[in-house]
């Protein structure tokens, strides 16, 4: 799906990669996203010298995300630009510098690992459904953007006592 012919791109020197990876993909499996339909991966690759591919381009989806302060889900867009760096085996490059590894004996370049690898990493986590949302009580869980809790302000966590004590010597 997300393979360069490394015989065609010798010959013609670039190479476009496109691919609609559905969201049940044996690809995101692990990764701990969960997409809402087909991600679109559009890469150009290129020998950027001896046993180097350059692969430069795009991945879009829709990803379905919860929010860090109320836990609802969230529809999320994602967009990222990436430019993955290859590198033979037998190069001179120790692979330093987040360049992936791969045989130049091989008939193709699989892109897949080092997409997931990139989309994962860029992953934003801590998304909100509203910048104004209140969270949950963190006493007993109600939800505070549906109205207030009935928690009283007078209740004390027990685990905090030995630095009140420090606070009023």
């Amino acid at each position: 799906m997300l393979r360069v012919d490394l015989g065609q791109l010798d010959r013609e020197g670039s190479v476009a990669v496109e691919a609609s990876i559905p969201a049940e993909d044996g690809l995101w499996d692990g990764a701990g996203l969960l997409w809402d339909g087909d991600v679109v991966v559009k890469l150009q690759a290129t020998f950027a010298g001896t046993g180097e591919v350059v692969a430069r381009g795009t991945v879009e989806g829709r990803l379905r995300q919860e929010c860090r302060r109320c836990l609802k889900a969230v529809d999320t867009p994602y967009a990222q630009a990436l430019t993955l760096v290859f590198v033979s085996d037998g190069s001179e490059e120790d692979g330093d510098g987040g360049a992936y590894g791969f045989d130049a004996d091989q008939a193709e370049l699989d892109l897949g690992e080092a997409v997931r690898e990139e989309v994962v990493l860029a992953v934003n986590p801590y998304v909100v459904c509203d910048p104004e949302c209140k969270g949950l009580c963190s006493r007993c869980g109600a939800d505070l953007n549906e109205g207030p809790c009935h928690c009283s302000e007078n209740e004390f966590d027990p685990r905090w006592e030995a630095l009140r004590r420090l606070k009023s010597e």
